[in-house]
């Protein structure tokens, strides 16, 4: 048996939407399938805790023990983006400052002061090993996140970051751009 879900175990998952190659760990937990929208080709590894409202584009690896919890403003995911193991974002955050009760079984009314903001991970982001994503922070185009980083604003495109709050810490090559021409021009010439 494979360690990921076969076609007819992802079809009964209640998925919002997949495409074609997808490839999901048997161990992944999907809390609520029915927000989540995956491209072609997207593998979802094994201990992923995926919740809320999450769009992936394809050619995307999420790889174990991460955790993306999109709430009501959603966490999206552009091609060719990653997460290596144990990465966390957050498109929610309970309150720490006492203004709102905290946890997910009380109810809003309660908890005025949450924050609920979308995620951005642009087109060939990635993101390193223990990095945490909070509310509100863009990782566009071709941004790389050092292991160990919290991402807790906006960062520059193509920008190598690093470090708790993250920070620039040079620019990212652009050599991707052109690999990824070949990518298609070659799957061009397989069909």
């Amino acid at each position: 048996m494979s360690n990921f879900l076969n076609e007819k175990e992802l079809a009964k998952i209640g998925i919002k939407s997949y495409g074609k190659g997808v490839l999901i760990g048997r161990n992944a937990i999907l809390y609520s399938p029915g927000s989540l929208i995956l491209g072609d080709y997207v593998r979802i590894d094994d201990f992923t805790i995926i919740s809320g409202k999450v769009t992936m584009g394809s050619y995307i690896h999420i790889s174990q023990f991460c955790g993306l919890y999109g709430g009501d403003k959603g966490i999206v995911m552009e091609d060719f983006s990653g997460l290596s193991s144990k990465c966390s974002i957050y498109a929610v955050s309970d309150d720490y400052t006492g203004f709102s009760m905290t946890n997910p079984m009380i109810p809003e009314k309660y908890k005025p002061k949450s924050i609920n903001e979308a995620v951005h991970i642009g087109k060939h982001a990635i993101i390193g090993c223990n990095s945490v994503v909070l509310p509100g922070a863009d990782i566009p185009e071709g941004a790389a996140v050092g292991s160990l980083s919290l991402v807790n604003r906006p960062i520059d495109p193509w920008s190598l970051n690093m470090g708790i709050p993250a920070r620039k810490k040079s620019d990212r090559r652009k050599d991707i751009i052109e690999l990824e021409k070949q990518f298609w021009a070659d799957r061009q010439e397989a069909l």
